[in-house]
């Protein structure tokens, strides 16, 4: 019977966390690029009243 080769699967474990880690950064970084960031808050103008007649 092989002996089981665990610096293969250990490589593998590592290769895999790698590969997550990689994707969930590139999620958030297009996350983040997504939601505009707002410095100033823009200024609202208030209701225009109808003139009274």
């Amino acid at each position: 019977m092989a002996k089981p080769n665990y610096q293969y699967q250990k490589r593998q474990k590592e290769l895999e966390k790698k590969h997550k880690n990689e994707e969930k950064r590139a999620r958030k970084a297009k996350d983040a690029a997504d939601v505009p960031v707002q410095d100033e808050p823009q200024e609202v103008a208030p209701p225009q009243e109808p003139p009274v007649a």
